[in-house]
C-alpha cells in the first residue's frame, strides 16, 4: 500500500528522475491527498472524501510566503533548483487561487532564479476552465496526463471522478497548440480481476495517433517507481520496451525523455 506524501506545502529539493533538481510545491493538504482521479498507481494511495478535506487547503498568501522564504534560503546558500514543480499529494489544478498562485510564482522565481523553470504536473482535466488554460500556458514545463487514447483503460488506469472522454480530452491537449508536454505511465498487471496494460498493439497505435494529433513540444514516459496501492498486482514496463514506445514517438518527430 502506498504511504507516499508530502507533509509540508514546500518540499525538497529533490532529484527527479524527469526534471533534474526540483523545489516541489503542494498546494494540497499534509498528509492527505485530494484528487479527480484515482489512478490504480498513483504512489499517494487512493483518493477518499475529497470534500472534506478542501477547507484545509493552504492559502494564497501562506504559500507565496513560504516559497519566498525557501528561494531566499536556497540563494543565500548558493543552492539554485533547475525547477520549481507544481505537484504534491494530488491534483494541483484544483486549489481555487491556483492561477494567482502561479503568477506569484513567477514574480518569486524571476526575483531569485531567473533562470529556474517553473513547471506544473496536472491530469488535465481542469484544462477546459479558462483560468486554468492560460496560467498552464504561463509556466515553463506544463506537464498534462495522457495514459491512454482509450476511453476503457483510462477508466480503469485513472478511475476519473469527474466525466471524461478520450476524444475530447485529446481535442483539449491539442488546444495548447503544442506548448504542451504531454507525460504517460506505463504499466502491467491487475485491478480488480481485470488485466491492465496500456502497452498493446492497440494501446500504442491509438496513444500514438493522439500524440500526433496534439503536437506536443516534448513526451514524457515512464512507469511506476515506487509502492502503489495495487501492490505486487502492478508491475514496471522494462527500460528497453519503454525505449521502444519513445523510438515511435521521435519517428513522428516529436522528441521524448523515457525514465524507468
Amino acid at each position: 500500500m502506498a504511504t507516499f506524501l508530502f507533509d509540508k506545502i514546500i518540499f525538497g529539493p529533490v532529484k527527479s528522475r524527469r526534471l533534474g533538481v526540483s523545489l516541489g510545491i503542494n498546494l494540497l493538504p499534509v498528509k492527505r491527498k485530494i484528487c479527480n482521479f484515482n489512478c490504480i498507481y498513483c504512489e499517494c494511495g487512493w483518493t477518499k472524501n475529497i470534500e472534506e478535506a478542501v477547507n484545509k487547503l493552504p492559502g494564497r498568501e501562506e504559500v507565496s510566503l513560504a516559497l519566498d522564504m525557501k528561494l531566499s534560503e536556497m540563494k543565500e546558500k548558493g543552492q539554485i533548483p533547475d525547477v520549481i514543480t507544481y505537484a504534491g499529494n494530488g491534483e494541483p489544478t484544483l486549489h481555487p487561487a491556483f492561477p494567482g498562485i502561479i503568477d506569484d510564482s513567477i514574480i518569486l522565481r524571476n526575483k531569485y532564479f531567473p533562470k529556474t523553470r517553473i513547471a506544473v504536473l496536472s491530469n488535465a482535466t481542469t484544462i477546459t476552465k479558462p483560468k486554468i488554460k492560460e496560467a498552464l500556458l504561463k509556466v515553463d514545463q506544463n506537464i498534462l496526463k495522457l495514459d491512454s487514447a482509450l476511453d476503457s483503460t483510462i477508466q480503469i488506469h485513472n478511475q476519473p471522478r469527474v466525466n471524461i472522454r478520450a476524444s475530447e480530452l485529446i481535442e483539449n491537449l491539442a488546444g495548447f497548440n503544442g506548448k504542451v508536454i504531454i507525460q504517460t505511465l506505463f504499466l502491467r498487471g491487475t485491478h480488480n480481476g481485470k488485466v491492465v496494460d496500456n502497452t498493446t498493439q492497440e494501446e500504442i497505435g491509438a496513444w500514438l495517433k493522439a500524440i500526433e494529433r496534439i503536437n506536443p513540444s516534448e513526451v514524457m514516459i515512464y512507469t511506476i517507481s515506487r509502492d502503489t496501492p495495487e501492490g505486487a498486482a502492478l508491475i514496471k514496463v522494462p527500460m528497453i520496451e519503454l525505449k521502444g514506445i519513445a523510438s515511435l514517438v521521435n519517428s513522428i518527430g516529436i522528441r521524448t525523455k523515457v525514465s524507468g
